[in-house]
């Protein structure tokens, strides 16, 4: 079973939760994710089956959200599911100041990562620290914030949609507006609305698989790379190339290229460079 399923995951599920239980409702044991979803959020989570896994490295892809910020209340998680440490009135607060603090959210260029997320230091993710009581020292990580558009202002509460680089920390983003401003901030509601290419139309649910497995729509690998470039090949260097020997030819640029065998299905990611293809990851003339 190879390819990509998009989820609609549910509030309350880790990510790894619902790992789990697709590998155990559609008896695949080669199953990953794209992006960590809170246990708070839902929406887009998509999982890779099979040797697509074998294409995560390729899928470094800018995620969008719709939130809603609590303006006045500071936790120790970032979110409402956190210890409360500080609360502040916001009644004071004009309009036009909130929306600026969230236009400016645009100009973060690096965050440090949440005690409370999966984030690995030593070996040993961030959260399980956390939950021993253990706060260390984390260095920032570069992101990318491409849009923030103000969706509803009823303080103390902000609604927002935000375009961003993967990695970033959308509850981050809330307790950086809240400072801004003075008050403080957490994140209330989060739902991922699209991962790269995938959005939450078609996104299947665990109810409906769990009802019938066989119908959980599963996407060939190819959409996982569409990005890149897509070189023809004929059959006889197609052939070639999925034996895992070079193919001397002439392409007008350099780099990672896809492979399709002619039924639209990935055979194969290689990498072009001097004249020569060069395959990388290969999946054979059925293709993936």
């Amino acid at each position: 079973m190879n390819g990509v399923l998009i989820l609609n995951k549910p509030s309350g599920w880790t990510s790894h939760d619902v790992v789990a239980r697709v590998r155990s409702i559609l008896k695949e044991p080669s199953v990953g994710h794209l992006g960590t979803l809170d246990p708070l959020a839902t929406g887009v989570l998509p999982l890779v089956l099979g040797a697509a896994t074998r294409l995560v490295q390729f899928t470094d892809y800018d995620k969008e959200y719709e939130a809603r910020c609590l303006l006045g209340r500071t936790t120790d998680t970032e979110d409402v599911t956190g210890r409360t440490l500080e609360e502040k009135a916001v009644g004071g607060l004009e309009p036009e100041i909130v929306r600026q603090a969230f236009r400016g959210l645009m100009d973060v260029r690096e965050q440090v990562p949440p005690m409370m997320s999966a984030v690995k230091q030593g070996g040993v993710k961030l959260y399980e620290l956390a939950r021993q009581g253990k706060t260390v020292e984390r260095k920032p990580r570069p992101v990318t914030i491409r849009n923030v558009e103000v969706l509803d202002l009823d303080l103390p509460r902000v609604s927002f949609r935000v375009t961003c680089s993967g990695g970033t920390y959308v509850r981050t983003l809330c307790r950086t507006a809240g400072e801004t401003l003075g008050c403080g901030g957490c994140l209330e509601t989060l739902v991922r609305t699209r991962v790269g290419p995938f959005t939450l139309d078609g996104a299947a649910t665990l109810e409906v698989i769990e009802k019938d497995p066989g119908a959980a729509p599963i996407r060939g690998a190819n959409i996982l790379v569409s990005h890149f470039p897509e070189i023809l090949l004929d059959a006889a260097h197609l052939s070639k190339l999925c034996a895992g020997s070079e193919v001397v030819m002439d392409l007008p640029a350099s780099g990672w290229v896809r492979i399709a065998n002619p039924e639209g299905r990935l055979v194969a990611m290689a990498e072009f460079r001097n004249g020569v293809l060069q395959p990388r990851k290969v999946f054979g003339m059925e293709g993936v």
